[in-house]
């Protein structure tokens, strides 16, 4: 049995994939311990792993004090987290037996970092679409080119002193900014397929795409699925980061409100169903719905295109309606249209008659279901958290032979 710390940061669309990771990590016999915020405490304990916290708002505070609106600002964001993250790692690990290998984050938690100092053979989990250096090196050069020096430079000046600043307290070395948005590790497992990875081909070996780590998530509020057994329903739902949207829940009651179709709608925490009216009554609208159970029976998913969501929608073959609302959602939602597996919509020119016409469209059009349903077969034969364990046993295969 190998011991794994595991580095994570704070979001659902991080930390969801790597549960069936640590599952399958722990059924083979290896120790989990897990660094992540508060929040993912029990899903991660039920998962097996023992779970350790850092303080989840001084991590969001320096991550945004750091600039959000360019890539650079966001890697000094992820340098200034190094304060919160690596003492509080080092400190709860401190006297305990030693580890034999760290799985990191792609982007939070220093986990780069966290392996050059405890001298860790490191794994990458990538849970959005990975992301080449010639690539990476072509987004900095376009703020280059495209920011006024007056604003540009003291971003610039800032990434300087902080990387100084790291590299002199915790003795690491941090020769770019790709190092510290994309942490390259010697093996990167990325959830997805080459097929709808962008441009796939350009990843080498040190890339295995292992397609989603799908696993049942307990939803925190009950759900009677004999309510939509043989219904077909459509599914709506906006994720957990964009879903503070009374008027697009109410636009979605214009659309399908008192027609023949069943449709559940999620709408999260940050909005209550008195807040949204009448509802009519082939909606069945709660905060938080069991998404994978849904998606089994849904014949259609109308989503915000987050990277989890449009996976497991895939997964099980249910054609999209994607309304991408930020981050890496519009490649997201423009993958799945050039795979033929659904459409994609704007929210700012979105109007009932449009969404119910994409709904109808996607619906009326067996290649849609055809394209999702291939795109399912490509899925589930990648591996998922069974491919990515027996990959890391390959890579780590001289650490574990010691045990």
């Amino acid at each position: 049995m190998a011991r794994v710390l595991f580095i994570n940061g704070g979001s659902e669309g991080h930390v969801n994939p790597t549960i069936g990771v640590v599952q399958e990590l722990i059924s083979r016999g290896e120790e989990v311990v897990y660094f992540c915020i508060e929040a993912y405490r029990e899903r991660m304990e039920k998962a097996g792993a023992t779970v350790r916290t850092f303080d989840d708002q001084k991590f969001i505070q320096a991550f945004v004090s750091g600039g959000r609106n360019y890539v650079l600002e966001r890697i000094n964001g992820l340098l200034l987290t190094a304060d919160i993250v690596i003492p509080s790692v080092l400190e709860q690990i401190e006297g305990e037996p030693p580890f034999d290998y760290l799985i990191h984050d792609s982007m939070f938690g220093c986990g780069r970092l966290l392996a050059q100092i405890l001298k860790l053979p490191a794994i990458n989990s990538c849970s959005s679409f990975a992301q080449t250096r010639e690539d990476f090196d072509r987004m900095l050069e376009a703020f280059d080119a495209e920011v006024p020096a007056e604003i540009a430079n003291p971003i610039r000046d800032r990434y300087r002193s902080l990387t100084e600043a790291v590299k002199m307290k915790y003795g690491v070395e941090i020769e770019s900014p790709y190092e510290v948005f994309c942490n390259p590790a010697p093996l990167t497992l990325v959830y997805t397929t080459r097929e709808f990875q962008p441009d796939g081909e350009a990843f080498d070996s040190a890339y295995e795409f292992v397609g989603p780590s799908i696993s049942s998530r307990p939803a925190q509020e009950r759900f009677d699925l004999a309510a939509i057994q043989g219904r077909d329903p459509i599914y709506i739902s906006l994720g957990t980061v964009f879903n503070q949207a009374v008027e697009f829940y109410k636009l979605c009651f214009e659309a399908f409100g008192n027609t023949e179709h069943t449709v559940v709608m999620a709408i999260g925490t940050r909005v209550q169903r008195a807040d949204l009216g009448e509802i009519p009554n082939n909606f069945i609208v709660e905060n938080y719905v069991p998404q994978t159970d849904i998606l089994r029976h849904a014949k259609l998913f109308i989503t915000h295109g987050g990277m989890n969501s449009t996976h497991e929608g895939l997964y099980y073959g249910v054609p999209l309606v994607v309304i991408p609302q930020g981050a890496d959602q519009p490649i997201i939602a423009g993958q799945v249209a050039r795979i033929g597996a659904g459409l994609r919509l704007d929210m700012p020119s979105l109007t009932a008659s449009r969404l119910r016409e994409a709904a109808d469209h996607v619906l009326s059009g067996p290649s849609y279901k055809l394209a999702a349903a291939r795109m399912s077969e490509s899925l589930r034969h990648a591996g998922g958290a069974r491919q990515a364990v027996d990959e890391i046993f390959r890579r780590t295969g001289d650490v574990r032979s010691a045990h």
